[in-house]
């Protein structure tokens, strides 16, 4: 492929490098559509404002936005239990949904035929990635959304993608190597086991590779591990910020101020307490609005906890940045790209018979994460096999990652213990 400057450029101009002012009104003027939009076609929403009482005319920028209570992924879960499959909030009819995915929880979520959404293909772009790039793409297509989100924004911009998925890793060394990828997707400590099996096999990462940009997400990225990953197959590493639930929230470019906030979405950071918006360098919860007419999900709660800031980029673009995830909010953690929720834990403790209690801890070693579930059993038993490989399947099954089994004496956790405990140190 001939050399193309990955350092500049913009997917789309007109929209990023926006004043502030005609950014704010081209928000105000899409939160006004979707607002009504919502309320004409999704009960679940027209409900809350009712509730709120609040009309469409009430909500018309984005301060007015604090009017709405936060909605969280606790009342996506139970807003389905009671009106399966997407609780209300879908606002289109059936024959338009493409596709349905699954996120924990069970939470279903529909994929409108008419899929326009641009925000992971101005990532992309800001990273590096350009038109007639080979995309090994290492994400999931199992059930969730996000490899078909990525997938879509290749196409966008005019890649062509390789729907490799995780695992695998000698093949995706092979692959890597014979199709002559030049961009990685995927988590950064999957990149890192991909070098590491690389070198195992005799291929030299950074000779024997084409690739030049890594987009990495779904995992923290400290500084170390991407410039372990930048020197050990020589390329530009970016990540991007956002969930499963509303997409992309952040994206980094080349020059790594923080993750520009597309222009298709409205990204607050709320004080969790009040519910207040916070300026500025302020630490609040991070909250959401999108424009997805299929699912317009309005004044949502990623229960992610960041910070915004303002002024100018190197790059060109004009948009506040909003800078590296602090933590949660809540208990929920989330591993290897997957959150875990204290109830998963307390349903794989419920599924053997012999177990009091468990938690899990997770923790980090040379940049991967370690997940341990600590058991305590309710009476001791001198072989423990038979309840480890049941803890192992249920933990496959039910938390959807591979646990470490560790049985511990009675006592060691204790009374008011957390289901989940983040011990990862980031550095």
């Amino acid at each position: 492929m001939e050399k193309v400057n990955r350092k500049r450029g913009y997917f789309r101009e007109e929209l990023e490098t926006m004043s502030p002012e005609e950014r704010e009104e081209y928000r105000a003027r899409k939160l006004r559509e979707i607002v009504d939009h919502a309320w004409r076609n999704s009960p679940a929403f027209r409900q809350r404002m009712e509730e709120g009482g609040l009309k469409p005319e009430d909500i018309k920028t984005t301060a007015d936005l604090e009017k709405l209570p936060i909605l969280k992924k606790a009342d996506l879960v139970e807003l389905q239990k009671r009106d399966l499959p997407f609780g209300g909030l879908t606002a289109i009819p059936p024959e338009r949904v493409r596709r349905i995915c699954i996120s924990p929880g069970p939470i279903y979520e529909p994929w409108d035929y008419e899929y326009e959404d641009i925000r992971w293909t101005q990532a992309f772009y800001a990273l590096g990635i350009r038109p007639g790039d080979i995309i090994q793409n290492t994400f999931s297509y199992h059930m969730v959304i996000f490899a078909h989100w990525l997938d879509e924004a290749a196409r966008q911009l005019g890649c062509t993608i390789i729907p490799m998925g995780g695992g695998n890793t000698e093949t995706q060394v092979k692959v890597m190597k014979e199709l002559k990828s030049t961009a990685f997707l995927g988590t950064p400590s999957f990149l890192l086991s991909i070098g590491e099996r690389a070198r195992e096999m005799g291929v030299d990462p950074k000779e024997d590779f084409s690739l030049e940009v890594a987009f990495v997400a779904a995992e923290m990225l400290p500084e170390s591990l991407r410039q372990r990953l930048e020197e050990m197959f020589g390329i530009v590493v970016r990540q991007s910020y956002g969930t499963a639930d509303v997409g992309c929230l952040g994206y980094e470019c080349y020059y790594k101020c923080g993750m520009h906030i597309p222009e298709d979405c409205i990204v607050e950071i709320v004080d969790p307490e009040t519910g207040k918006q916070l300026p500025p360098g302020e630490v609040g919860e991070v909250v959401a609005t999108t424009f997805d007419k299929a699912y317009p999900l309005i004044h949502f709660g990623t229960g992610d906890l960041s910070y915004i800031e303002e002024g100018e980029c190197p790059c060109g673009r004009s948009s506040a940045r909003l800078m590296r995830i602090l933590g949660r909010v809540d208990q929920l953690v989330k591993v290897r790209g997957m959150f875990i929720h204290p109830g998963q834990v307390d349903e794989v403790a419920k599924k053997v018979e012999a177990v009091e209690r468990c938690q899990v801890v997770v923790t980090r070693h040379e940049h991967k994460d370690r997940i341990a579930l600590r058991v305590e059993l309710k009476e001791e038993v001198a072989d423990k096999e038979e309840i480890r490989r049941e803890l192992e399947k249920w933990s496959r099954e039910i938390i959807k990652l591979r646990c470490d089994i560790e049985f511990v004496p009675k006592g060691t956790i204790p009374d008011g213990y957390r289901k989940v405990e983040d011990k990862r140190v980031w550095e």
